[in-house]
């Protein structure tokens, strides 16, 4: 087939035109939208399409460098989060089949004590969504912010944006969940770095969407408290008359969360303090690294169960595999999302913004955030926003003024802005919840818009304060 120029002086400067990076960008975002929220497709299976769908109408892409291309990320990225993935699915599993994930939380509470529900729900799904999945969180904490509004007979719209907030800033900021390992591989940043910054940048900025903006909102918002998936306030109060002794010690129940922080710590600090060639830095290194920081913590989360699991062996087993089996289909999306952000910067896309961005005095920081922004926008997914944002970015990190863990922070607080109707998210919460969807509104999406904002301001001053470079 002959090039287009062959034909036509004029047709490379025409299809140039037509098809500049931020068209593709916009053409790109329309398929996923397209597949994932008009034909129902999953969100592997959308993200694939559109990558190739990318590849094929961006005039920066060689037709037979498509398959590779995409090919070749997805195969990195499954390679660098497989593992830490998998073993976050497991951990998140045994802390909710054993009980330690309730534990966790009546922990939080007999510390902060009565009258602070929300600080309790807060703290709960902050530290339960570092392991924890968000929607899986929602599940755990629903059904007890549920039974309090029952026994306070009021904030109910303050509960929901604490239990948000807390888990928004650990999914997008802390590791091991999935966008976080993923941007830290693809920019090359120790995972001890980005908890640490995650931590950080994630809690103040909790505190200002789920508690600040929660308690605001809950002045001018009476949720009733109504039956949700058949559940009803009777069942609601049995959540919470277990009795500690029928459940994991807080300290055995916190033990995998707790390991993971401290063996990755461990690492960095020694890398840091210790001198060159020091014999303890290879087994630091062993050790802090997210693959077997990770596979100890769910040994740990894992033998907890086995100890309070109520069934036989098989139904334990089974357990196990089904954690699995939703730790792989994370993995696909997450390594679908990276492809299709790989195929964007292919076309051109992150130097296009950059570019743009650059021409109106606005620097690469505030330009990933705007990037993830428009992509939790348009694809309901935070994970698919932090990945697609990552990559698009990637080129650019070593033209940072400041350290890369930033780029990071803004990725990661660009992808809670405002994720609506087309984020599944959206759906649990509102179901789960037994709210009305301009409730959820009113909490899931402004709460993250709050959180976005908030936590780019804040990452934009630590970042002037304490560059790192």
């Amino acid at each position: 087939m002959l090039p287009i120029d062959s034909l036509t002086g004029s047709a490379p400067l025409v299809v140039d035109t037509i098809l500049n990076p931020i068209v593709v960008l916009a053409i790109g975002i329309g398929l996923v939208v397209l597949f994932m929220m008009r034909l129902n497709l999953p969100a592997f299976l959308a993200l694939i399409l559109a990558t190739f769908g990318v590849g094929l109408i961006s005039p920066s892409v060689a037709l037979a460098d498509i398959p590779s291309s995409a090919a070749n990320t997805f195969g990195s990225i499954l390679g660098a989060v497989g593992i830490p993935i998998l073993m976050a699915a497991l951990i998140g599993k045994c802390l909710i089949e054993s009980g330690a994930a309730d534990r966790i939380v009546r922990g939080f509470h007999s510390t902060i004590g009565e009258g602070r529900e929300d600080v309790t729900l807060l703290g709960s799904s902050f530290v339960l969504s570092i392991p924890v999945f968000f929607d899986t969180v929602f599940y755990l904490l629903a059904p007890i912010a549920r039974a309090m509004r029952a026994r306070t007979g009021e904030k109910m719209g303050l509960y929901t944006t604490a239990i948000i907030g807390g888990a928004f800033a650990a999914h997008a900021l802390v590791p091991p969940t999935p966008g976080p390992i993923a941007v830290a591989g693809e920019f090359g940043i120790d995972l001890g770095t980005v908890i640490i910054a995650g931590l950080l940048i994630g809690f103040p900025t909790s505190v200002i969407g789920g508690l600040v903006y929660g308690r605001w909102i809950d002045a001018r918002m009476d949720v009733p408290l109504r039956e949700a998936l058949g559940t009803t306030v009777e069942d609601l109060n049995e959540t919470m008359e277990r009795s500690n002794a029928e459940l994991p010690s807080f300290l055995e129940a916190f033990a995998p969360i707790g390991l993971a922080v401290i063996l990755v710590a461990t690492s960095t600090i020694a890398s840091n303090v210790l001198p060159e060639g020091s014999p303890v830095i290879p087994v630091t290194t062993f050790f802090g690294d997210a693959n077997i920081a990770l596979t100890v913590a769910a040994l740990a989360s894992i033998w907890t169960f086995y100890r309070f699991q109520e069934g036989d062996l098989e139904a334990f087993h089974d357990e196990l595999v089904t954690a699995l089996k939703d730790g792989g289909n994370i993995i696909a999306i997450t390594a679908a999302g990276g492809a299709f952000g790989a195929m964007l910067g292919s076309a051109g896309v992150g130097d296009f913004l950059v570019s743009v961005m650059q021409n109106l005095g606005v620097g690469p920081l505030v330009t990933a955030w705007l990037i993830a922004a428009v992509l939790i926008v348009s694809t309901g997914s935070l994970t698919v926003a932090m990945i697609t944002g990552a990559t698009i970015m990637s080129s650019f990190v070593d033209q940072l003024a400041v350290h890369p863990v930033y780029l990071l922070l803004t990725i990661g607080t660009g992808a809670m802005f405002f994720a609506w109707h087309n984020s599944s998210p959206f759906w649990i919460i509102n179901e789960i919840g037994g709210l009305e969807q301009d409730e959820t509104l009113r909490t899931f999406s402004f709460v993250g818009l709050v959180m976005s904002v908030t936590g780019l301001i804040i990452t934009l001053i630590v970042a002037t304060v304490f560059p790192m470079a």
